[in-house]
């Protein structure tokens, strides 16, 4: 396998609207040899994001963007990532649509974590659903982003038990330590590695 040095690592951003756990692991995949992607943007539309102290703790430039305008919000957006040289967009925990104007300009470089078994628990309350519907597995998801929510195609999945007495708080836990193995996983098979 090629090592890759920070030189021809894809240039990353990672858009996180909360306490960025995914974020940190991922910024952590980004420092090995083996990872394709250097992580040189971290963007939110929060700015009280626990997440966003990662850029201190790892020297990685921030941005806070406002959303409610969504015209101004996405040439802005836009003008950011290019000056930045951004070529891979990974949304973390992101709780905002991104709009479908935006979504072409990056076309096929946008990828998404769900914490579901997608196409299952499109949306919000992903959880609380699985386990009202008696569900036996629930998991997440690693996808393209495409203009429908949680509807682009799949790169890789991963699957969890719903145990007897589950609730909503052990099965976040549970689906989130996932999380942090399947996202690196991804990339990885996006790049072919």
């Amino acid at each position: 396998m090629a090592i890759l040095t920070g030189i021809n690592k894809v240039k990353t951003a990672v858009f996180i609207s909360g306490n960025g756990s995914n974020l940190n692991s991922l910024i952590k995949f980004s420092k090995s040899s083996k990872s394709p992607i250097s992580i040189k943007l971290i963007i939110s539309n929060n700015s009280k994001a626990k997440g966003l102290n990662y850029s201190k703790i790892f020297r990685i430039k921030k941005k806070v963007i406002n959303f409610r305008n969504t015209k101004t919000f996405d040439n802005k957006l836009i003008s950011i990532l290019k000056n930045n040289k951004i070529e891979m967009i990974c949304l973390a925990g992101f709780m905002k649509i991104l709009s479908k104007y935006f979504i072409r300009k990056f076309s096929g470089k946008i990828i998404n974590i769900h914490p579901s078994l997608l196409p299952k628990y499109k949306g919000l309350n992903t959880h609380k659903r699985a386990l009202i519907n008696k569900e036996k597995y629930s998991g997440c998801t690693v996808h393209y982003v495409n203009s429908r929510l949680d509807s682009g195609k799949i790169i890789l999945q991963k699957r969890v038990k719903i145990s007897k007495n589950e609730t909503e708080k052990t099965l976040t836990r549970k689906i989130l330590i996932q999380e942090h193995k399947l996202y690196p996983e991804a990339i990885s098979k996006i790049f072919n590695l």
